[in-house]
């Protein structure tokens, strides 16, 4: 072993064979460059965060496992707060087969910087590395093999019940978000299961996966035209009359991913089922990944509010 250290390290070996280039990161600090001689310590080289960043307690979120209702153990990263306003907020992590509940930096730092915020506010956040996330198995992996929704929602209806019974939350008082994967599963989550939830904020979402990229696709639900049943139980448009909470949807514009017509679809859907307690918040300029700082700042805020006016302390206002 040639290092040490709580986190992830990745290396490169010099021409001569006799230096390390490191990057190390934690869960608290972004990457930063380290050089090592074979025979010798490491030593860093970069300084990446500014004073005003470095300068605020950054939570490292201590990895639990949540009783799945299928007997498995589901590993996540919880933030305590200090002082408990009485609810919770659920993330799900994108892409359904990423993995997140793990002790180094996150693709995800704006939304830990935004756990953080919101446990200082005094939410218990969980983050789930929920069934299909990468790093556990075949089994794990193929959980949701002609149901998308299905075993992984389960894995958030189970961590509903957890916060209950752990912390005195209601369910009603617990909020679910995500982006991409993570914005289908919360749309899932409001209108099939919508008893064990109080509101949540869609992003990117996939609304319907016969219209979403068949390399993705075809390898969980085969075609549409195989197995129009996989497609019909895993697409949330099939399930709109379901919405009893209040829900954000965003969306970009010019999104390279999921199209946006694909949120427009739900969208009239939603209008046609007569719902009112939803709104659409289009990011003209955005792909699939936010590019703008502007775009992610009006994005948190919006998701912010709703968790504050719904299952927060201002809960009872306007969503």
């Amino acid at each position: 072993q040639v290092t040490e250290g709580v986190g992830k390290w990745d290396a490169a070996l010099s021409p001569d064979g006799t230096r390390l280039a490191l990057l190390h990161s934690s869960s608290t600090r972004p990457p930063e460059v380290y050089v090592q001689p074979l025979d010798g310590e490491a030593v860093r080289v970069t300084d990446s965060v500014n004073p005003a960043w470095a300068a605020y307690p950054w939570r490292e979120a201590e990895i639990i496992e949540v009783p799945a209702s299928d007997g498995a153990m589901v590993p996540a990263r919880i933030y305590r707060p200090e002082t408990p306003n009485g609810a919770a907020v659920l993330f799900v992590h994108g892409a359904g087969y990423l993995q997140n509940a793990h002790r180094w930096w996150s693709g995800y730092h704006r939304e830990y910087q935004f756990h953080n915020l919101l446990a200082d506010a005094g939410y218990v956040v969980l983050d789930l590395d929920y069934r299909a996330s990468a790093g556990y198995g075949r089994d794990w992996r193929t959980d949701v093999y002609r149901h998308m929704g299905g075993r992984d929602l389960q894995d958030y209806v189970d961590a509903s019940r957890y916060v209950g019974e752990a912390f005195g939350i209601d369910p009603e008082r617990v909020a679910i978000y995500g982006g991409s994967y993570g914005g289908f599963l919360t749309l899932m989550a409001l209108f099939t299961e919508p008893d064990h939830f109080g509101a949540g904020a869609a992003m990117r979402s996939v609304t319907d996966w016969a219209h979403y990229n068949d390399t993705y696709t075809r390898n969980i639900l085969n075609t549409p035209v195989q197995d129009p049943e996989a497609y019909r139980r895993s697409s949330p448009i099939e399930f709109a009359d379901g919405l009893d909470d209040p829900l954000l949807m965003t969306h970009g514009l010019v999104d390279d991913n999921v199209q946006p017509q694909d949120i427009f679809r739900l969208s009239q859907r939603l209008i046609e089922l007569g719902k009112r307690d939803w709104e659409l918040a289009i990011a003209p300029v955005e792909p699939h990944g936010y590019r703008e700082p502007t775009s992610w700042a009006d994005l948190l805020h919006r998701i912010y509010d709703l968790i504050e006016h719904t299952v927060g302390p201002e809960r009872g206002g306007a969503a």
